[in-house]
């Protein structure tokens, strides 16, 4: 692949990096452990929705609330209604959909100030991509400073200020959405625009 998810592994300190340092807030972050990093304020959903399929929605919520965050359940179900009506449900039923809602929503209750969210409209259908892009920029709008690795080059242009283009784990390509949309070799060669 491309390194997108290699690349968020590295800052969550799951997949050593070959090589240079990860900085978050001026500080050094490389190789640390994932729940440091959590409770630093680096929130993570990765690309394959896992949850805790026997627990309960709400319950999934509850084992990663980080007291003292302004992140709660009750806020993370005004973000995504859908999840308050499905909150006894358990995770293990839920639709793709409701699982990846689920997933940020437990990258949420850490109350992070970055939050790295890999591939998070992979395998969703048209409707649902179109609902999750509405809440990640109410995220985006309330301040949280947000990784998105995505391979659904126009879903991830309606979501992003910044692009950063990676092919075979390095960057070829970063700049502003504008700049990405002007840059016609950029286009060509890596979106297939």
């Amino acid at each position: 692949g491309a390194g997108k998810s290699t690349t968020m592994r590295s800052i969550m300190g799951l997949t050593p990096p070959r090589k240079g340092r990860i900085s978050f807030n001026n500080e050094d972050i490389t190789g640390r452990k994932p729940f440091l990093l959590f409770r630093k304020g680096i929130g993570y959903v990765p690309d394959d929705r896992r949850v805790f399929a026997d627990l309960s929605v709400d319950e999934n919520l509850e084992i990663v609330f980080h007291r003292g965050t302004e992140w709660n359940k009750e806020r993370v179900y005004g973000l995504f209604p859908a999840l308050g009506e499905i909150k006894a449900r358990r995770a293990g039923n839920l639709s793709g959909g409701e699982q990846q809602m689920l997933t940020i929503a437990r990258g949420l209750m850490g109350g992070p100030e970055l939050l790295l969210l890999d591939e998070p409209t992979e395998g969703l259908a048209p409707l649902i991509v179109r609902d999750l892009e509405a809440q990640i920029l109410k995220l985006r709008d309330a301040g949280i400073s947000i990784l998105l690795s995505e391979q659904n080059i126009r879903s991830a242009l309606k979501m992003i200020s910044r692009a950063y283009v990676i092919d075979n784990g390095r960057i070829r390509f970063a700049g502003t959405v504008a700049e990405l949309e002007a840059n016609e070799g950029v286009k060509k060669k890596y979106l297939m625009a």
